[in-house]
């Protein structure tokens, strides 16, 4: 029997290092994405795609910026939501045309959050231009934006980034994943989104981390595995060292043994594992591995499984 699978795109899978991002680049890379989820599907399993969008958002940043005398700007989450429409399209047409009988759909997704997420005092996720110091100072009075040093290359606006409280769509998600569709949904983590005491929505500058938004998914989909697919074919602990190791089935115990011994890194496979560690609690099966490995790693042979009792 097929199972109800979360599957987490990485970055590359849209656009790789050094790529300039232009349409013809990100579209060859999510065609060859495709053919990794279609294998998938073909197995039988239903399943959502989540996928991230950072360079994605920062071109539409940019592009606000390079036009904002001639076209007014736009806020981030409305940027938000143009980066999941063109990426949706994209993934939309490709799995269309490798699996013709299938019904794929991209939804707008937002995430909702809470408006006193401590987040919200201490910015720290790095988005759009890098400006100089004194850009930087004139825009933090300007636009009221925090802004901090990236790594030596200048000065970047700073956002929040709040953990997902809920996926607003998931309902209708059910509904189609039941139908036997193809879902597209929470690229980028999600539009945030808050609520006021009135019930009533509105997006917030934010950024929600994807895997985080992935794992809030997978747990009110009730979905069966959360497969986050990285452009490694496992995890290691010692990475880069002589005596790195390669993990294959961990228990929850002894994935979060090496979680807390700091054998992955906040930037990058950190959130990986702490949403697998947290989706395996469930009793269920987390997966991470490369984007080729997709389908051996659903059937137990390929990739890290963080195996829930």
């Amino acid at each position: 029997m097929g199972k109800k699978v979360v599957l987490a795109l990485g970055g590359n899978a849209i656009l790789q290092p050094g790529q300039v991002g232009n349409y013809d680049a990100q579209k060859g890379n999510v065609e060859t994405s495709a053919k990794s989820i279609a294998k998938v599907v073909n197995e039988g399993h239903n399943v959502v795609v989540v996928h991230g969008n950072g360079p994605q958002v920062g071109q539409i940043l940019r592009q606000n910026e390079l036009s904002k005398e001639e076209v007014p700007e736009q806020p981030l989450p409305v940027c938000s939501a143009e980066s999941q429409g063109f990426i949706g399209y994209m993934m939309q047409e490709s799995l269309k045309n490798m699996l013709p009988t299938k019904q794929v759909v991209t939804l707008l997704t937002m995430t909702e959050v809470d408006k006193n997420d401590e987040a919200f005092n201490h910015p720290t996720k790095p988005i759009g231009s890098f400006y100089s110091k004194e850009e930087s100072v004139e825009l933090e009075k300007s636009k009221g934006w925090v802004m901090g040093e990236d790594a030596g290359r200048g000065y970047r606006r700073l956002v929040p980034s709040p953990e997902p409280k809920s996926i607003v769509e998931v309902d209708t998600i059910k509904t189609l994943i039941d139908n036997g569709t193809l879902v597209v949904s929470t690229g980028g983590g999600g539009i945030p989104v808050v609520r006021d005491k009135d019930n009533q929505l509105s997006g917030v500058a934010a950024v929600i981390d994807k895997d985080s938004s992935a794992l809030k998914l997978s747990e009110e989909l009730d979905a069966d595995v959360l497969m986050i697919l990285t452009d490694v074919p496992n995890v290691y602990i010692n990475y880069g060292k002589p005596n790195q190791e390669k993990l294959t089935m961990l228990s929850i115990e002894k994935a979060k043994q090496y979680f807390d011994e700091g054998h992955f890194s906040d930037g990058s496979m950190g959130p990986k594992m702490q949403a697998c560690i947290e989706f395996a609690k469930l009793g269920k099966t987390a997966i991470i591995c490369s984007l080729e490995d997709a389908a051996q790693a659903l059937a137990g042979n390929a990739g890290t499984q963080v195996i829930g009792k």
